[in-house]
């Protein structure tokens, strides 16, 4: 059989600069999810916030899985490696944890200043990513620096970023060291999260199964959350979904934040975590320009908060460019099959074939047919959007829908972008 970098090569296109585009089209996507928390300013609980959000992702995870692939295609990956089902809901559940956080944070310090530390995440993904699953191992000192300190030079950028749109704005001090813990433990949250990421894709598990299964673990999570922590069943936030102007909103966010989640998938599968998630995390980036073009977070900022920007910003693109730069050499792409052979060896599975879709090739007798029940599950997650978006109101909040437009422009060709690469290298698997 040949090898993962031979396959890459035949196909021209390789599998490094695959996972680049992914992490870097991820970054994109999550920046402008977190957008739409901005309501917890209007009064909002932080518990219907999430609950609407991660209803609006369960909506979205199911839709395009089954509009990729099918749900026969993805219920044959799942059975396929039935031990990996139990990881996807943990790490579900570890992101609804996580996402109910960074509302709490956004709630009382603020987005600038409850994104960066969330953001940390990334190195520790790097961390458990080289005790776990040996990443690095083989690598050359210069690619262990560019993947260490580009990871370090992206998280000191986005705190940069994140610190430009703080001038003279007190109101949220009594609550300061409480959003603060709330932000760190979602980073903690989230970067653990990324440990059944990586088990699922050295297994060869399709990203698209993998979130079919992380999804119900996250809304029985904030369901559960919401029930214990906010009232049960008499919990303000059930009424939220009475308010279909405002639903619509958080629906929407958590739909762009399943693209970006998806593309961030991919680049965990095809970088490993210490690469792809610090490339995604670049989405601080494209959060400053949706706060400060947007909702008008720089406006009156003066000459030093304008001096972090372009810092901040210089400093979070070398970083991503170090990484994009740092490519697996042949001894660490030993190292990696190495994991994936003692995954095999632990659970069953055959080697090669894992070893296969690894590389973006489909194997076995799996088929991608659609049955009826895909278009039903297509048509009424369809159908709950538009429904939603007809009775949608604008938010009580100052928006500059000109920059609205450009940033979605933006979207748009990076989802071409990303999508376009995936399919043409891997046909989304």
């Amino acid at each position: 059989m040949a090898s993962v970098v031979q396959k890459a090569t035949r196909h021209g296109m390789s599998l490094h600069g695959l996972g680049v585009i992914c992490g870097l089209t991820a970054g994109v996507w999550l920046g402008a999810a977190e957008a739409p928390t901005k309501l917890v300013n209007a009064g909002l609980s932080p518990f219907a916030v999430s609950l609407c959000m991660v209803a609006g992702v369960f909506t979205a995870r199911w839709t395009f899985p089954t509009l990729l692939k099918g749900t026969s295609y993805v219920f044959a990956d799942l059975m396929e490696k039935k031990h990996l089902i139990v990881w996807a809901l943990l790490a579900g559940a570890l992101w609804a944890v996580a996402n109910t956080l960074t509302v709490f944070a956004i709630r009382d310090v603020g987005l600038a200043i409850a994104f960066p530390l969330w953001n940390a995440n990334s190195l520790i993904g790097l961390f458990w990513g080289r005790v776990l699953f040996k990443e690095l191992a083989g690598a050359s000192p210069a690619n262990i620096g560019k993947v260490v300190l580009g990871g370090v030079a992206i998280v000191i950028a986005a705190i940069m970023l994140g610190f430009s749109t703080l001038h003279g704005d007190t109101t949220m001090a009594q609550h300061a060291g409480r959003g603060i813990l709330a932000a760190i433990g979602a980073s903690f949250m989230w970067g653990t999260m990324y440990v059944p990421y990586r088990k699922a894709y050295i297994s060869g598990m399709n990203p698209l199964s993998f979130v079919t299964a992380f999804t119900v673990g996250e809304l029985g999570t904030v369901f559960a959350l919401t029930l214990a922590l906010d009232g049960g069943l008499h919990s303000p936030s059930f009424n939220l979904f009475h308010h279909h102007g405002l639903v619509f909103w958080l629906f929407l966010g958590g739909f762009v934040w399943v693209i970006g989640d998806l593309f961030q998938q991919f680049a965990a599968k095809y970088l490993g975590i210490g690469r792809g998630i610090p490339l995604s995390n670049t989405n601080q980036l494209w959060g400053l320009a949706w706060g400060a073009l947007v909702f008008g977070e720089l406006a009156g900022a003066d000459s030093r908060h304008r001096l972090l920007v372009l810092g901040g910003s210089v400093i979070m693109i070398l970083g991503a460019l170090a990484i994009g730069t740092a490519v697996a050499s042949a001894r660490e792409h030993t190292s990696q099959n190495e994991a994936v052979l003692r995954e095999c060896e632990r659970y069953g599975l055959d080697y090669n074939r894992t070893l296969a879709s690894q590389a973006g090739d489909e194997f076995g007798d799996r088929s991608e047919r659609r049955r009826w029940w895909d278009y039903a599950i297509v048509s009424a997650a369809t159908g709950v959007f538009l429904w939603l978006g007809v009775r949608a109101v604008v938010p009580p909040l100052n928006m500059n829908l000109m920059w609205i437009g450009v940033l979605g422009v933006l979207l748009f060709v990076s989802l071409v972008i990303g999508g376009w690469s995936l399919w043409r290298r891997t046909k989304f698997c």
